[in-house]
């Protein structure tokens, strides 16, 4: 196993996370899944730059983006999105794309739960295949209940894999577990030689070792399936705006480069931006927590 880590959490340059990463220890970048930002040839030169490897990306799913949405043409567009982030990731000489089929926030379901599963299978299969045709392995997440009302458990990723291909795999993610699974060691168990990646953050969504779980058991516990991918670090402070803020100075009252995409995506994870003081802490949290376990 190896550290990587995401670089949604935060708005800045993808240089300067890369410079502070590369600076702490850790392997690789898990970039977000926005393909219309970056060139990956410029990419390339920096991650080599900062000895460091892509090891995939995540669908970031906003606004109209669904891939089990009623109307065709909103699941042939979010297909296409899956497709970009799957050639990005190529062209970077990543591994895998973290898959959540349906759009992030929504609680009201397109259709009934046999019709959901149909438009969800026959876009995971049309995007399988491209990934397939690029070495891109597929990764399907389960996000917890108060953010999707599909897939929020490891079985029912499973499922889903299942119906997709025989190389499609599930990302699982220890935050959403903690909520969702009754056993999440047990999780991780049936998963198997199924699952391609695995986020990490606190019960809490802080960095690891800032809240109550587990770190050394599931470490182990990814041991014991043979696991040897990477711990992608994606903590999501619930930054607190009041005067009981244990972390003084973590709020960046004026971000610099913070689209209106990710500012809206941050405030439904219940955070904020934050200061880079307070991301490097973070940061440096996380790799001093799982990098001995590993």
């Amino acid at each position: 196993m190896h550290l990587a880590i995401h670089n949604w959490m935060r708005a800045e340059p993808l240089e300067t996370t890369l410079e502070r990463i590369s600076r702490q220890g850790y392997h690789a970048i898990e970039i977000q899944g926005t393909p219309e930002d970056y060139d990956t040839t410029e990419v390339r030169r920096l991650l080599k730059k900062y000895d460091l490897q892509c090891w995939g990306s995540v669908t970031l799913m906003l606004g109209e983006r669904n891939l089990l949405a009623r109307d065709p043409d909103q699941r042939a567009r979010s297909v296409q999105y899956v497709k970009d982030i799957i050639t990005m990731v190529q062209e970077l000489e990543g591994q895998m794309v973290s898959v959540v089929p349906g759009t992030v926030g929504k609680i009201v379901p397109d259709g009934r739960p046999e019709e959901e599963w149909e438009w969800a299978v026959a876009s995971m299969q049309e995007c399988y295949a491209f990934a397939e045709a690029a070495g891109v392995q597929l990764g399907i997440e389960p996000i917890n209940r108060f953010e999707t009302y599909f897939i929020n458990r490891a079985d029912q990723a499973l499922a889903l894999a299942e119906a997709t291909g025989p190389n499609c795999g599930v990302c699982l993610d220890i935050f959403h577990m903690n909520l969702e699974e009754n056993d999440y060691y047990e999780a991780i168990r049936r998963a198997g030689d199924r699952l391609v990646g695995f986020h990490v953050a606190d019960n809490n969504r802080m960095a690891p070792g800032m809240g109550r779980l587990n770190w050394p058991t599931i470490v182990d516990a990814l041991k014991s399936i043979g696991y040897d991918g990477a711990l992608s670090v994606e903590f999501c402070p619930p930054l607190d705006r009041t005067p009981a803020n244990p972390y003084p100075n973590s709020i960046d009252e004026n971000p610099i480069g913070l689209t209106p995409e990710q500012k809206k995506f941050l405030e439904d994870h219940g955070s904020s931006a934050f200061t880079e003081e307070f991301y490097s802490q973070l940061t440096q949290q996380s790799l001093d927590t799982l990098l001995p376990l590993i």
